[in-house]
């Protein structure tokens, strides 16, 4: 997947943990990055079709201490709170859900 131009997984959003951490010897982190990238790819794609930028918000592919795959949602306020304002809208969503 590829951003507004080269650089653009660090092109102002910065995403604190989704490089750090220790890794632990023996756990398959490349499986599980690779099950959140496409998923993360899947989203950013829909997020580009809904007109978002993806320097202003996007998903990142990234594993958990055990080696799982997560995908961060990650954005500045204002663009979130647009994409919350489209989620709602589009119904199905619950804002005070948990």
């Amino acid at each position: 997947m590829t951003g507004s131009g080269e650089g653009w997984l660090s092109d102002g959003l910065d995403v604190p943990g989704a490089d750090a951490g220790l890794w632990v010897p023996g756990v398959d982190y490349i499986a599980g990055w690779r099950e959140a990238r496409e998923t993360a790819d899947r989203l950013n794609r829909a997020l580009l079709g809904l007109g978002c930028e993806l320097s202003t918000v996007r998903a990142v592919a990234s594993t958990n201490e055990d080696g799982r795959g997560v995908v961060r949602l990650v954005g500045w306020p204002d663009a979130l709170d647009r994409l919350a304002g489209l989620l709602e809208a589009r119904g199905g969503i619950d804002g005070d859900a948990a």
